[in-house]
């Protein structure tokens, strides 16, 4: 691989600059991480944006050597939130009241930008309201958090002149969540700790389309991976990797336009209509209305995956959110660990 295809990838977690812990990202002017081993077309087929990770491909030469120390803002404190058992399917529910109605028991979860300064984060400090249950066989979550307007586009192709340019700065908005998936879990990536995390991105351009979120896995680990990010921290080098879970992908990315005018904009977003396996597991619909988004995502409790985390039982799982307004990257607002504790 040559050095100008390098690419810089954006991982789910928190980098220590020093012995900070700082949100991951991925930047061409200031490269923390550093992620080789993949092409174009393959990068394309998973570039999505999760909270704590969106892969990018780079265009430009990058020079050797860390970026500018980033300072990261007090994280929010953790929470306990007790899942409760719903007197009925939620699936229609879309007002916080009709949550509340069905037993839903709403926690006010205070999220902050990731960099104590940041001009970029266009979430700022926040608060989304959250509201958990289990009906049956499924574990549902229902978000509601301030927007003041809806962002429903990712990087079309516009025509300029007489050729297609991609509008880089034209981003969705999003919403991400992270579960305890297996090993020693950590509030930072850059841990003494090896540990994977179950990881549901929501994209408002990209997949609440097709009715789901994407599912993923992340891998923290002190031994070597193929394809991950190395990191150096006070414990050495660490590897994080991001996989897509196993399955057909919601959407892919048209990283070539027509060639021919056929409209002033077109969408990079092209839907397979073909998601399916355990990278489509988690149903997904958000709505913006009045100021708000409100956003119902569920999955089953146990979908027999090994790349999917198991809920209920009277588990507790360590979890985050996080939320993206028009932006990407480093440049979001997270939450502090919620600890999920589901009924027995």
């Amino acid at each position: 691989m040559k050095k100008s295809d390098t690419v810089l990838y954006d991982l789910e977690g928190r980098v220590a600059l020093k012995k900070a812990c700082v949100t991951p990202h991925v930047t061409f002017q200031t490269p923390l991480l550093r992620f080789q081993g993949v092409g174009r077309t393959a990068l394309a087929m998973v570039l999505m944006f999760t909270a704590w990770q969106m892969p990018v491909m780079a265009e430009e030469k990058h020079e050797e050597g860390p970026g500018p120390q980033l300072k990261p803002a007090q994280m929010p404190e953790a929470i306990t939130i007790a899942v409760p058992l719903l007197t009925a399917d939620p699936a229609a529910a879309g007002q916080l009241s009709e949550w509340i109605a069905l037993g839903g028991k709403p926690v006010s979860i205070p999220i902050r930008s990731a960099l104590e300064v940041d001009p970029e984060n266009h979430t700022g400090n926040i608060v989304v309201e959250l509201a958990t249950g289990v009906f049956g066989d499924r574990f549902h979550v229902f978000s509601r958090w301030p927007d003041n307007a809806p962002d429903i586009r990712f990087r079309s192709w516009r025509w300029r002149g007489n050729a297609y340019e991609m509008d880089k700065k034209q981003l969705d908005d999003v919403f991400a969540m992270r579960f305890q998936l297996s090993g020693d879990y950590d509030a930072c990536m850059l841990s003494k700790n090896d540990y994977r995390v179950d990881v549901w991105a929501w994209t408002a351009g990209r997949s609440n389309a097709a009715g789901l979120a994407e599912d993923r896995f992340h891998i923290i680990s002190h031994k070597r991976l193929d394809d991950a990010a190395e990191v150096s921290s006070p414990y050495g080098t660490i590897y994080i990797a991001d996989r897509l879970d196993a399955g057909e992908p919601i959407y892919t990315v048209m990283d070539r336009p027509p060639k021919e005018k056929q409209g002033t904009m077109l969408s990079s977003i092209l839907l397979t209509g073909k998601a399916s396996g355990s990278s489509a597991d988690v149903s997904a619909h958000g709505e913006w209305k009045d100021g708000f988004w409100n956003l119902h995502m569920s999955r089953l409790l146990n979908t027999g995956h090994d790349d999917d985390a198991v809920f209920g039982r009277g588990a507790t799982i360590a979890s985050a959110i996080a939320v993206f307004n028009h932006s990407t990257e480093e440049h979001k607002s997270v939450s502090g660990t919620l600890n999920l504790v589901f009924p027995p």
